[in-house]
């Protein structure tokens, strides 16, 4: 029997690599052979190599929409990048693509296309980015997060996946994560997550109503480098962290309410692990304001609270989080209702599909 080859692709950020990272254990279960190809320096190439899958770099570049002196060279980057894929899979030989985004998997997509292999792109924002959108002529299939993005792509392309999430995110423990934070469970456990380089606005509002958090709640704070309080080190109840790597899994299991940041993959991971949650997504200050949609979709499919970030004070947070968490039911209840419960059985499926058929 033919040996199943597989090459993912994605990078620029960690959000293009971990949904890839996701689908490890399944694709090595159903038989496939795995590599990677990413950009020479990107964050992939590291998160990647730690996965222990075979990674090939290549030439990659930025389509910016703003005046930038790199914008004359990085052209011929992606050009270059593009020859280099085309190498790559004909040495290779794949029988399909899996792309999650990012620059760099755009000369990847256009190389499979020229070698007839076919192409399944994930997009996890409400609103398709630009590397995305100058792939989708070339997929085969198009995975994508909330409803209304179906709306946006080629009927015959589209299939609503949800965000693939780790499975080991699955297996905390209440009672190793309670340990780690060193706090007793006695009170409800509030999880704040700012996102990889932690968000100041959050975690001045958390801060600021920490004395009457306190008498309810117990905290883990995930704040990003550098950004621990150290005033705060002794506080009883209150528990700081930069970043977190192993243990993440059972802090997510010791949590009743999570305030984050809306990220894509941030919230699918909230959605199925069915945590009560309130969102404060990136303004459009700082971003082209994809977490603003993401997080009105979830707050319409009655998932999630959201406060942007305008509106973010002390008096808005602490009502926000007292409504949550005595309506905590009611959100539980609607993730529950989700079809998005399994998406890495279902991206699997149509990647067994599309093999079969080429």
């Amino acid at each position: 029997m033919k040996e199943k080859k597989i090459v993912l692709t994605g990078g620029g950020t960690a959000g293009h690599v971990t949904p890839n990272i996701a689908l490890l254990p399944s694709l090595k279960k159903a038989g496939y052979q795995i590599s990677y190809i990413g950009s020479y320096q990107g964050i992939e190439n590291g998160l990647i190599e730690e996965q222990k899958i075979p990674y090939y770099g290549i030439s990659s570049g930025k389509l910016r929409r703003y005046l930038d002196i790199k914008n004359l060279s990085d052209p011929f980057r992606v050009l270059k990048g593009c020859f280099e894929a085309k190498r790559i899979l004909k040495q290779l030989k794949p029988d399909i693509v899996f792309s999650k985004g990012g620059f760099v998997s755009v000369p990847v997509v256009f190389a499979a296309s020229r070698c007839h292999i076919p192409v399944i792109i994930h997009e996890s924002d409400m609103t398709p980015g630009l590397a995305n959108r100058l792939s989708f002529p070339f997929a085969s299939k198009i995975c994508c997060n909330f409803p209304e993005t179906v709306k946006m792509l080629p009927k015959e392309k589209a299939v609503l996946t949800g965000s693939p999430i780790r499975s080991e995110l699955r297996t905390g423990s209440k009672k190793m994560g309670l340990n780690f934070a060193r706090l007793t469970g006695e009170k409800p456990v509030i999880l704040i997550m700012g996102g990889s380089q932690g968000a100041a606005a959050i975690n001045k509002a958390v801060r600021s109503i920490l004395p009457k958090l306190l008498n309810q709640f117990h905290i883990i704070h995930i704040c990003g480098k550098d950004n621990i309080d150290s005033s705060l080190q002794n506080t009883k109840n209150y528990t700081q962290f930069e970043y977190v790597k192993s243990e993440l899994k059972d802090i997510l299991a010791a949590a009743d309410l999570m305030i984050s940041r809306a990220g894509a993959n941030s919230i699918c991971e909230i959605l199925a692990l069915r945590k009560p949650n309130i969102l404060i997504p990136l303004s459009k200050a700082s971003s082209r304001g994809d977490q603003i949609l993401n997080a009105q979709s979830f707050q319409k499919q009655g998932f999630s609270e959201v406060i942007e970030e305008e509106n973010l004070t002390d008096s808005s947070l602490y009502q926000t989080i007292k409504k949550v968490y005595q309506n905590r039911a009611k959100y539980i209840n609607a993730m529950e209702k989700s079809e998005l419960a399994d998406s890495v059985s279902i991206i699997i499926s149509l990647i067994n599909e599309l093999t079969k058929a080429g």
